[in-house]
Order: C-alpha cells, then structure tokens, then sequence
C-alpha cells in the first residue's frame, strides 16, 4: 500500500505486526526493560483482544521477568479471592469459583473467559515455585465499602473478638444511613443531614495497625497475606468513605480520590510484596487507559484530574515505569445502555479522520504496535493533540462525541500503543445478551470509567 499522507506513510514505517503471540510482544518487552512497574490499558472495558494480548504480556513478565503481581481496576475483596486460588488454595474449585465475588456491576469487567484462563495459568505457574516466589493477583479499587467493612470483622472475629466488636461499633456508623446504597450516606454527610463517618473508619484502621505485632506474633490462625488483607480492606473503607462523600461535589475531585487510592493501594502491594520475597518487587496493572494514561497529556489532566498513570510515574520515575495503552477503530464491545444494565454486544461507530483511531485506521493495517518512548520520528506528529475514544462500562453511540471523545497527545499519555482495527466483544462468564439497547445516561466524557 502507498499513500501521499506523509503522517500515515510514517506510521506505517514504524509499526510493528501484531497478530503472532507471544512472538510479536518482543518489542514491548525490550521497551519495557528493568521496569519496575508495567501498566496495560484498554481502551474499552469490553474487548476481547485487549484483555488477551494484556494476559499474554503478563504471562511472559511473571514466568521470565520476575514480576510478583496483578493489580487491576477492581475492588479487594472481590479480587481477594482471586488471589487466594492462585496461590493454590484447595477450597477454590475453579477459576469460576474464584471470580465469583465480582457481582456489583460491571460483573463482565472481570467475570469472564480471558480472566478466568489467566487465572488457571497463574495457579499452575504458581504450583511450580515455593509459596514465597509466588505471583499474586489483587485489587486495587474502592467501590467496595460494605464488602471491605465486612471482610475486616470476618478477620476480626477469627483473631480477636473483643476487636471485632470494637470493629462493629466503629463501623456501626454506618447504619444510621441507607448500607445498601453508599452514595446516599455520601449525600446526607455532605448536606449536614448526618454526621460524617471519616473519623470512625479512620480509627479503626489505626486500632488494627496497632495491632499487627500481636496478631503476628500470639494467633496461629494469622499470617501475614491474611492480615496484609484486612489491613487493605480498612484501607478501601476510609477510601469509600472519602469517595462517596466527594461525589457531591465535582467530577475531578471523586476522580482524583479514586486514582489516589488506587496508587497507594499499588504501593502497598509493592511493599509487601517486596517485604515477603526479600527483594524489589515488581508489579502489573490492568485498567482502563483513562487510568493507566499519564492526565498531563489529556484533556482530562487540563481539568484537574490526575491518573495512576501520571501519580506512578511521578513518585517512581521514568525509568521504572512503563505505560501502555490500547486502541481499535471498528468491531464490537460488551457494554451496557445504562447503569447497572444488563452487558449488551454492540456495534462500535467508526472514527472520524480527526481522531487518533481514523489515522490508525487510515494505515491499512490490521493489528500494530507503536513503540512511543523516546520515538523522536513519530514524536512531532503524533504530539499534536487528537480526539481519543474511551469506551467504559457505558457505550453510548447516539452521544459518542459528547459521552466517549477527548483530547491527548499520545507519546505524553503512553510509552507504547498497540491498535486493533477490528475488535470483538468480551465474552461474560454470565452471558446475557440483550437485543435493543434501552435506556441512557446524560454523562460528561469518559463514560463509565
């Protein structure tokens, strides 16, 4: 194929193939190097080929490059469970089994084939190693306030009652609003309709922190995964907490909690990962590009957001750190109309010739990888500032510029990128498919994220 678009004829140049795995992730693992920390996008939370190529590259950092982790966009005790088949735990049947805390919409974003596969490689690689040099698979989101406070007095109850019950009274606070729906605790503390919980969760998480040389020490049925655990679920409650009460207040500020969280929460799993294999642990992240991008090259970063992308590459360096986002101009998604609706297989728009996705298109190519760091050819072209689609748990055709479009200049937002010009839509380990999209939700962009 040949083309007068000098842009496109570039590109071309400098794309490499992307339809031979494992073979053709060579390129993103010499780019990717001593990191320390690897973070794989999607630039869907529905598609197919996006959640497979990411566990294929995850499966050659964790069997020949060391990596001790999995960290994705997901709350902990959900992925908890997760976590414990994979390091072998003989009351979790099946990798169906262990996904089954992922009930809280959207279920599809985890509960799926290509998790579950990657959950049955990771026990059996783990099989192969001694219990410390095992990889582990968790979550790093906050959604989850009642799961977490009750995953906290579960531990409590089995190591120490009295604390358990101390445990309850601090997060009995709670029970004074709506515990089924925490954003209407969110809006009554805001409102001054009741009083704030922050203080109550925060000092249980000091009372439990308190306590961790005891537990260590005196309570057979302990061990350090287990209270890492309940410490991280005290963690995600002060989170929740926090989140819910900023809903009311602007969109950069819940956001930016949310990111926060997820990046102390990323910390934490390198530090006790670190501790327990007496070495520099390093770490994987799947989530959403809007997360794992750097905001400073994003539209969403001139609004006041920051990402995990941004904050890990900040507190780690450059050098440690490597982000890498996803994109496809065509195909398929599993998404749903409305919140909390059911996953529906929708037809995705194609691109217009302005965004990143219609250049990409433009190339004639099926699948690609651009390698974007220190890419001083591509660089000048591709920094100019493009629309960037991002399609969450919501797709939204009828609104698609206004709910799904922003701008970014791609070689700030990633070290590499890797384009699927025709996707398909993720298979949920649940499958209810629905015909007619119904419903709909006025959102400001990214949806769903």
């Amino acid at each position: 194929m040949t083309t007068a678009n000098p842009l496109i004829a570039e590109i071309r140049q400098h794309a490499l193939p992307f339809s031979d795995l494992p073979k053709d992730l060579a390129p993103l693992i010499e780019m990717i190097g001593d990191a320390r920390f690897v973070l794989i996008g999607e630039a869907t939370h529905g598609t197919e080929e996006f959640y497979r190529i990411r566990a294929e590259l995850s499966k050659v950092l964790i069997r020949d490059h060391g990596f001790a982790a999995v960290a994705i966009e997901g709350d902990w005790p959900d992925t908890f469970r997760a976590n414990e088949y994979v390091r072998g735990d003989r009351h979790i049947i099946d990798a169906e089994s262990a996904l089954s805390g992922f009930k809280r919409f959207p279920s599809w974003m985890w509960r799926n084939g290509v998790t579950a596969r990657f959950l049955d490689w990771l026990r059996d690689e783990n099989g192969k190693r001694p219990a410390p040099q095992r990889a582990g698979f968790y979550g790093l989101d906050l959604y989850s306030l009642n799961a977490s406070i009750e995953a906290v007095i579960t531990y409590l109850d089995r190591v120490d009652p009295p604390a358990a019950d101390r445990a309850r009274q601090h997060y009995g606070c709670f029970d004074h609003h709506n515990a089924d729906h925490p954003q209407d605790y969110g809006l009554r503390a805001v409102t001054g309709a009741a009083r704030s919980c922050e203080d109550d969760v925060v000092r249980e998480l000091a009372a439990l922190q308190k306590r961790v040389a005891d537990y260590s020490k005196h309570n057979s049925g302990t061990s350090p995964e287990a209270f890492f655990s309940a410490e991280q679920n005290a963690r995600a409650v002060i989170g929740a907490e926090h989140y819910y009460r900023s809903m009311f207040s602007n969109r950069a500020s819940s956001w930016n909690i949310r990111d926060r969280h997820m990046t102390s929460t990323l910390d934490a799993i390198a530090g006790h990962l670190s501790n327990a294999r007496n070495e520099r642990a390093k770490l994987i992240v799947w989530a959403h590009n809007s997360h794992i991008g750097d905001a400073r090259a994003t539209e969403m970063g001139t609004a006041g957001e920051v990402t995990l992308g941004q904050l890990v590459r900040e507190q780690h360096g450059e050098h440690d750190t490597r982000l890498i986002g996803f994109s496809t101009a065509r195909g398929t998604v599993t998404a749903a109309s409305h919140w909390d609706g059911e996953p529906e297989t929708k037809t995705i728009l194609s691109p217009s010739r302005e965004t990143y996705e219609g250049l990409f298109h433009a190339c004639g190519l099926d699948s690609f990888a651009l390698l974007l760091r220190s890419n001083f050819a591509l660089a000048p072209h591709l920094s100019l500032s493009r629309l960037q689609r991002a399609i969450g748990v919501l797709y939204l055709p009828e609104t698609e510029r206004r709910s799904h479009y922003f701008f970014a200049s791609l070689p700030q937002q990633f070290d590499a990128l890797v384009h699927i010009d025709r996707t398909s839509a993720l298979k949920p380990l649940d499958e209810i498919m629905l015909r007619s999209p119904v419903g709909d939700l006025a959102e400001s962009y990214p949806t769903g994220l």
